[in-house]
C-alpha cells in the first residue's frame, strides 16, 4: 500500500503561481509511476494533467497544461511536486496525486492510477 497526501492548495488570481506537494509513504520500495490529476466542478471524469516516472525521470503532460505546469520529484524526500504558473480560470479544480506501480509513456487517466490522495482545491479567480 501506498499513501499520499497532498498540500498548498489555495486560493490564486489569475496569472499567478502555486506549488503543490505530495508526499508518498508506505510500500514505496519500488519508485512508481506518480501524477497528477483534477477534477473541476460538474466534472465526474477528471482530468489526468502530469505523470512521472519514479525509475527515469521522464515526464508527461496533457496539452492543457503542457509549457505551464511542471511535474518533478525529490527521492530522498519521496515527494512530488507540480509547479503551477500562468495559472488560468479553467484551472480551478481539486487536485489530486496518485500513483501506479508500473510506468507508462503518456500522462494517465484518472482511473488507471493504483492510489490516490484526498486531494487539494485549487481556485483561479480573475
Amino acid at each position: 500500500q501506498v499513501q499520499l497526501v497532498e498540500s498548498g492548495g489555495a486560493a490564486v488570481q489569475a496569472g499567478g503561481s502555486l506549488r503543490l506537494s505530495c508526499v508518498a509513504s508506505g510500500d514505496i520500495s519500488s519508485r512508481p509511476f506518480m501524477g497528477w490529476y483534477r477534477l473541476a466542478p460538474g466534472d465526474y471524469t477528471g482530468e489526468g494533467i502530469a505523470t512521472i516516472c519514479g525509475e527515469t525521470g521522464r515526464t508527461y503532460y496533457a496539452n492543457s497544461v503542457k509549457g505551464r505546469f511542471t511535474i518533478s520529484q525529490d527521492n530522498a524526500k519521496d515527494t512530488v511536486y507540480l509547479q503551477m504558473d500562468g495559472l488560468k480560470l479553467e484551472d480551478t479544480a481539486m487536485y489530486y496525486c496518485a500513483a501506479r506501480v508500473d510506468c507508462r509513456e503518456r500522462v494517465l487517466r484518472p482511473h488507471e492510477y493504483n492510489y490516490r490522495g484526498r486531494g487539494t482545491q485549487v481556485t483561479v479567480s480573475s
